[in-house]
């Protein structure tokens, strides 16, 4: 069950060119499971911007996003010390699974929630390989956040400038698992999924009015009819998803 809290904000700082992490203090308990988001008010815009959970502990929420509105370009200049009015733990999050080999993979800010899968699964004793797909070099974080996980660590690079050439399939073509989770752009999960990878779980990243189901402005057509990425999702099981062509 959500919660609506107030936090405080401890750190908001540049990762790389438009893309940030905050650390925000306060009543997390409303946060069950990795993959679940939250759904912060900034002043000056109408809506709440949702912004995925990076990782959490008892007392602290750190987020990871990227300035693409005006929501999140007034995010980026929030001092430490502001206090936010949140909403926290929304989404139904991933369904971590006993599979012995199991691979995370993020597209951009699709990145950070796997961060948190893949820390769960390494304290279960799986073997975790992160794929971590960005444009360019200078887009790419939080790859030793993930090697100091524990997790073999794969970069794809679209323009080739490091890692691996192309997208996260072209990585994920080469690695052997029995099962995956994944967030990032639509196009690249569907890549995924049309990929014959398996089974896995893909969270979307839509855009949100509410949070929390009531404006319908989220939906994912699904072999059970519509979803609501905001309250059925943003997870959903690869096998019953319906894509358009």
């Amino acid at each position: 069950m959500s919660k609506d809290v107030v936090l405080t904000v401890l750190k908001n700082e540049k990762l790389v060119e438009n893309v940030y992490r905050m650390v925000l203090e306060g009543d997390t308990s409303a946060i069950t499971k990795a993959g679940q988001f939250i759904n912060i008010k900034v002043e000056g815009v109408f809506l709440r911007r949702p912004i995925s959970i990076c990782d959490y502990d008892e007392t602290t929420i750190t987020i990871i996003y990227k300035t693409v509105g005006k929501g999140t370009i007034i995010m980026k200049d929030i001092e430490v010390g502001a206090k936010l009015q949140v909403l926290v733990g929304l989404g139904n999050g991933f369904t971590l699974q006993d599979d012995e080999s199991q691979v995370v993979i993020g597209g951009g800010v699709g990145v950070p929630p796997m961060y948190r899968v893949a820390k769960e699964l390494i304290a279960s004793g799986k073997k975790v390989t992160a794929v971590l797909g960005f444009n360019t070099k200078s887009e790419i974080f939080y790859e030793e956040e993930f090697k100091k996980l524990g997790c073999d660590v794969v970069v794809t690079t679209v323009d080739g400038s490091y890692g691996t050439k192309g997208f996260v399939t072209n990585a994920l073509d080469t690695l052997t698992f029995t099962h995956y989770y994944t967030c990032g752009p639509k196009p690249m999960l569907k890549a995924v999924h049309k990929g014959n990878y398996g089974k896995g779980q893909l969270s979307f990243e839509e855009k949100m009015g509410c949070g929390f189901g009531a404006c319908m402005g989220c939906t994912c057509k699904t072999l059970y009819g519509n979803k609501k990425i905001c309250v059925d999702g943003p997870v959903l099981e690869s096998e019953e998803v319906l894509w358009e062509d």
